[in-house]
């Protein structure tokens, strides 16, 4: 279920786009726990400010924050780091560095959605790298809700490990 009010876009910078949406129960990292999330997303004039239910707020599509297409990438990249850190338990405190770094292309003609995206992860420390390659791999086939839906859509998805101990 997907809910959204827009008014008239002839109206002045307090067009107010309000989101519903039902999603899946995951790996709960604050207040939210339930399936149902809220926020709103306001036109200020340059550009677009967020907020979510619990009060966090941020900026959208101006010349100092990500677009809406970035923000989706870096989502999905940040829903896979959190899931391989999250997979070493009482590991994590052996990671030096842990980071995604992201390539992707996207469609020539409009709607321009990704088609490709790879991550190439770059983690240094004393876990086992096999251990990793595992999680990484979970987090893209069940866990990485961000990931799951874009890969459902049609995207390519590939990754690599680049691994130090």
């Amino acid at each position: 279920m997907f809910v959204f009010s827009i008014a008239d876009p002839m109206v002045p910078p307090s067009l107010t786009l309000t989101c519903v949406s039902l999603m899946k129960p995951t790996l709960i990292i604050g207040p939210l726990s339930w399936r149902v999330m809220r926020g709103s997303v306001t036109w200020n004039g340059e550009g677009y400010d967020g907020s979510t239910e619990s009060g966090k707020r941020f900026s959208i599509y101006d010349k100092n924050s990500p677009s809406p297409m970035e923000m989706v990438l870096h989502a999905h990249a940040t829903c896979s780091l959190i899931d391989v850190i999250g997979g070493l338990k009482d590991r994590r405190e052996r990671i030096r560095e842990a980071r995604v770094e992201i390539e992707s292309e996207r469609a020539s003609d409009s709607p321009r959605v990704f088609e490709k995206i790879h991550f190439r992860y770059v983690i240094r420390g004393g876990v086992p790298e096999a251990l990793i390659n595992r999680i990484i791999h979970q987090s893209h086939e069940k866990l990485c809700s961000v990931g799951i839906m874009l890969t459902r859509g049609g995207v390519d998805l590939s990754w690599e490990l680049d691994f130090k101990n």
